[in-house]
């Protein structure tokens, strides 16, 4: 299917570069920029969601530690920082 797209200059010279770079024609590039972020977004939309919450084991560890600089914190006097 043919349409028309509005690309800005900058982007589309950046594009257009590396199509030559890769030895395809930049509708090559546009297609598979555009079918790799459409299979991104089925897979969630950010990768970095995927990794989202995996460290809430940890924490109960973060609490007692911050338990223990809360407690060890009051051992010090503020001269003794320098």
């Amino acid at each position: 299917m043919k349409t028309t797209l509005e690309i800005p200059d900058p982007l589309f010279q950046r594009a257009k570069s590396a199509a030559a770079q890769c030895g395809i024609p930049i509708r090559a590039l546009v297609s598979e920029a555009l079918a790799d972020k459409l299979q991104a977004g089925s897979a969630g939309g950010k990768p970095w969601l995927k990794s989202f919450g995996q460290l809430r084991h940890l924490d109960r560890e973060t609490a007692r530690i911050n338990r223990l600089i809360e407690r060890e914190s009051g051992r010090f006097e503020p001269g003794d920082w320098r």
